[in-house]
């Protein structure tokens, strides 16, 4: 019994030996590399002076190969290499061991660019040529700059920051200095007063009061004194005032004085 049930049990483990070899087995040839060139047929339209970049993955499986980009245009009958130039860039990046991604730039696209585009990659083992598909390349009509644009709207907005502060700078300056009157003159006075026939009547000099004389024996005369500073005051008075304040003197009434006798 005891032997019946190692032989049901050897039999068990051979059967998932094997079923876990074929699972193995499959799972190796799903893995399996086939060189080919990747990639889909598109198309773009790019304007022009604009740039593109196209691209295409070679799978190459770790074997020899060279890689170049061809290029078709209607007016020409058979095909072109894109060769490296200064509009034209060409470089290749590195995927993994088995794939390695092909990159054509065109920079600053005109007319003459228009066209369709494909990689083109030869295995060194065989020789053979392989072709991946076309990427088709319309040029439209250039868009218009954006630098006029932006520069437009620098100089609406620098305008419109600059007329503010000129009006304030404008209204400070003027209203920092203001006109001062001029003063009077002697020909504002000559002309306030110039209907006046006659000048104002100026009042006579004060005399000098006579000093009386010491009566001591040695009736020495005082030193003069200093001459004060006369003093002159100008008054002016116009006509018809002075004759507003004068009032109308009546002449004075004459006393009669009688006697009288009786007899």
């Amino acid at each position: 019994m005891t032997k019946t049930l190692l032989q049901s049990d050897m039999g068990n483990y051979l059967l998932s030996a094997i079923s876990c070899l074929c699972l193995l087995h499959t799972g190796v040839r799903a893995k399996e590399c086939f060189q080919a060139v990747l990639g889909r047929s598109e198309t773009f339209h790019v304007p022009a002076g604009g740039s593109l970049s196209l691209s295409c993955v070679v799978e190459h499986c770790g074997a020899s190969w060279k890689g170049h980009w061809m290029w078709t245009n209607s007016t020409i009958a058979r095909s072109q290499h894109v060769n490296e130039s200064v509009r034209h860039r060409l470089n290749n990046v590195t995927l993994s061991p088995n794939k390695t991604k092909q990159i054509l730039e065109l920079l600053s696209i005109t007319q003459s660019d228009a066209g369709s585009y494909a990689c083109s990659v030869v295995w060194a083992e065989t020789g053979e040529t392989e072709q991946g598909h076309l990427m088709h390349v319309n040029i439209t009509a250039a868009l218009p700059s954006q630098r006029s644009v932006l520069h437009r709207v620098l100089v609406c907005a620098c305008a419109s920051l600059c007329l503010p502060i000129i009006l304030v700078l404008a209204r400070f300056l003027s209203s920092e200095v203001k006109p001062q009157p001029l003063p009077r003159t002697l020909s504002t006075h000559a002309a306030a007063y110039g209907d006046q026939p006659h000048p104002a009547p100026q009042p006579p000099p004060r005399r000098p009061i006579p000093q009386k004389r010491s009566s001591s024996s040695h009736k020495a005369k005082s030193p003069p004194k200093t001459q004060q500073n006369k003093e002159v005051v100008y008054a002016e008075v116009s006509q018809g005032a002075q004759r507003q304040q004068e009032p109308t003197r009546e002449p004075a009434q004459s006393t009669v004085y009688s006697s009288l006798r009786f007899s």
